[in-house]
């Protein structure tokens, strides 16, 4: 069955955006602060409540927020971050931006770092880990919060796909000192784009906020409020990384929704999960005792007795109406990293052999089956 030239393609994801984000944002246009102000506070008040963190910074990104996280830990040249190579090039890279060196360890069936592989790869040289929470799925927080006590380092948290998720009872952002996330359009919850860090640490919060505004003593919100005359010193060389009012103002919305969404999320990952078992050639998804997650994206990993080779099952579905991804990147692999001498077979199976399909609120029930009967047509 194939869709007639009328038919709209099923996407693979979409943000959930309605008119009270949009009147949430023309409130803000109008209120005359647009830029960081007020709107962010509160924004960054509610985000460290929901999570429950002490605190949480609001940034430009996710790529900004592991880069502030990176110098407020120390992290600088000769030093190195072991981290996995099977996630988007922002977590190798913001490791590179401080001077850094990325080792790649191998990740597990889960997508997520596998904690042997980087206790084989520390060295005198190793400052800090950096996990991924892949695709929303929680890594192994507390063995590696272990590791990291044991063997002086620090844990660092690419929480970029991870907002809603649970580890162990507690909403991810709340287990470590430095957690990154992201308000891309492609993650549970948008803000067209920016990012956000949680910590535990007044000290790693009050410089991220520094630093983000080109290292300003004062902020512009403190000057604009003052009833005296304010003059700033730059107290470091800083960025301008910060979130505007306006995004911030959607993401507040966005964060009222985020629970709902992340349980509908999960209900159609339960509908795929019960229509595709069964096909003997795929792996499906699969939560591990304690870890809950908000199914950012729905992976499928071919095994190899498919009878169709990857990209040509993902040609196949887009003739058929359906959106695809090709499996998550792995970073040793890119032209920018081709010059590190690693040899990484898991990663690099699971990126040659996975395909992401369609996952997003709303998400209608006929959508829902057609990928469902498409891939069963397909596959068996």
């Amino acid at each position: 069955m194939v869709f007639s030239k009328t038919k709209i393609m099923i996407p693979i994801a979409k943000p959930y955006i309605t008119e009270e984000e949009a009147q949430a944002a023309y409130d803000t246009i109008l209120s005359g602060w647009i830029t960081q102000g007020p709107k962010v506070a509160e924004f960054e008040e509610k985000f460290a409540a929901y999570t429950g963190a002490k605190h949480a910074v609001a940034v430009s990104n996710c790529t900004t927020a592991l880069h502030l996280s990176m110098i407020v830990a120390g992290i600088t040249i000769g030093d190195e971050v072991i981290c996995p190579s099977m996630s988007y090039i922002a977590t190798a890279n913001c490791i590179k931006y401080v001077g850094a060196t990325p080792v790649f360890a191998e990740v597990g069936e889960d997508y997520n770092i596998d904690i042997e592989d980087v206790k084989s790869k520390i060295t005198q040289k190793t400052k800090a880990i950096l996990i991924v929470h892949q695709i929303g799925m929680p890594a192994d927080i507390d063995q590696f919060s272990q590791l990291c006590r044991e063997r002086n380092l620090i844990l660092i948290e690419d929480a970029a796909c991870a907002i809603g998720s649970t580890y162990n009872g507690k909403k991810i952002g709340s287990h470590s000192d430095l957690v990154c996330f992201s308000f891309h359009p492609r993650k549970v919850i948008s803000t067209g784009d920016g990012g956000m860090v949680t910590t535990s640490s007044q000290a790693f919060a009050d410089r991220m906020k520094l630093l983000r505004q080109h290292g300003m003593s004062v902020s512009d919100r403190v000057r604009h409020k003052s009833s005296t005359i304010i003059f700033e010193d730059h107290l470091e060389v800083g960025y301008n990384y910060r979130m505007t009012d306006i995004q911030a103002s959607v993401g507040l919305k966005q964060l009222e929704k985020l629970d709902w969404i992340v349980e509908e999320r999960r209900k159609i990952a339960k509908k795929y999960i019960e229509g595709l078992k069964g096909i003997d050639c795929i792996r499906l998804p699969f939560e591990e005792e304690g870890k809950y997650s908000n199914f950012q994206s729905f992976s499928i990993y071919l095994k190899r007795n498919c009878p169709i080779d990857r990209n040509d099952l993902m040609q196949l579905l887009l003739d058929r109406g359906i959106s695809s991804r090709r499996g998550i990147m792995t970073t040793h692999r890119e032209t920018a990293y081709k010059c590190n001498d690693y040899t990484l077979p898991i990663s690099e199976d699971l990126a040659d052999r996975s395909i992401i399909i369609p996952l997003y609120v709303p998400m209608s029930d006929e959508d829902i089956e057609f990928v469902i009967k498409n891939f069963r047509e397909l596959l068996v």
